[in-house]
């Protein structure tokens, strides 16, 4: 029998706050029951083991972060305007929430991905930024790429504190915003051939 109040989304979201209290490598069962005061056995009527928890946050997480980036950008125009926007939610979730932010950069079985509304949805803002651009395959990809890298890079430096250099954050994180509109403005567009 389940145990009363206990159920998949209660465990997922209490995982999810433990992990932006202590770090994602620190959600575990046990600690997960403990929080609960329950036995780890407890748990296994509501999620199949520890990979299927943590996959659970990373879709609670990502489900999250877009929500953010969605109501950032939505009504802005075009171009840097779009992209300063997008850029600041994805940092301000991955600083306001490490442990959550950590899970979303877990691999996750390809099927659920695509079987999620949360990153059906995350493709469709986040293509149709760079499409703006003008951009299309195979360049949207390596556009989403380099975003990607670019913004998670950077946060994880700074929430490290690896940034030694006294100047600003923020001024940085704008130049960089400033830099990769130039770059998106002026993509290299890969050669397509003839026939394609």
């Amino acid at each position: 029998m389940p145990r009363a109040g206990l159920t998949p989304d209660r465990l997922v979201a209490a995982a999810a706050d433990l992990a932006d209290e202590a770090g994602f490598e620190r959600v575990t069962l046990s600690a997960l029951a403990r929080r609960f005061g329950v036995k780890d056995a407890s748990l296994y009527t509501h999620v199949r083991n520890l990979k299927d928890l943590r996959t659970r946050m990373a879709l609670l997480a990502g489900g999250e972060m877009i929500d953010r980036i969605a109501a950032a950008v939505e009504g802005r125009q075009a171009g840097r305007d779009t992209l300063a926007a997008f850029a600041g939610a994805y940092r301000a979730y991955a600083l306001e929430h490490p442990g959550r932010y950590a899970a979303t950069q877990i691999p996750v079985d390809q099927d659920l991905l695509t079987g999620s509304p949360a990153m059906r949805r995350t493709a469709d803002i986040t293509y149709g930024m760079l499409r703006s651009y003008g951009l299309e395959e195979p360049d949207l990809t390596d556009a989403v790429r380099l975003l990607r890298s670019t913004f998670h890079g950077y946060c994880a430096l700074e929430s490290n504190g690896a940034f030694g250099a006294p100047r600003d954050l923020q001024a940085s994180w704008d130049r960089a915003i400033d830099a990769l509109h130039a770059l998106l403005l002026n993509w290299p567009r890969e050669e397509r051939s003839p026939d394609a």
